[in-house]
């Protein structure tokens, strides 16, 4: 596995135009819904985890690799969620309290150098 591209749905029962990405996962509440991924720009899979479906173990182990590329729209929104859910349900693999930044390319951070809107909303 080189790439590894994803996007999540979460829920927080903090403001997160209000609190910032931070407060937002500490919430007890907090819980990542849907983790969306393509491997090496393979199919995209979706894992529903409020039906109990688990991210499967070698995207588990991707995600604290830094020799595996990582790229999500606004990653560092990402970065931070998932941090916290291996914080809270998978703590052997996060050695740090965060992922590391290091492999965490941010897509929409090259829209914005190609002159795109910043933000997702018309």
């Amino acid at each position: 596995m080189k790439e590894l591209a994803i996007d999540i749905e979460t829920y927080s029962g903090t403001n997160l135009n209000r609190s910032g990405v931070y407060r937002y996962c500490e919430d007890p509440d907090f819980e990542i819904l849907l983790f969306g991924y393509s491997v090496d720009r393979q199919s995209v899979k979706v894992i529903d985890l409020t039906c109990g479906e688990k991210i499967p173990d070698e995207v588990m182990h991707a995600l604290v690799e830094t020799n595996v590329i990582k790229t999500a729209y606004n990653a560092h929104f990402e970065r931070i969620c998932l941090s916290e859910h291996l914080h809270r349900f998978y703590p052997q693999l996060l050695k740090e309290k965060f992922l590391s930044p290091v492999s965490w390319h941010c897509t929409m951070i090259n829209a914005v150098y190609m002159t795109f809107p910043f933000s997702l909303k018309s």
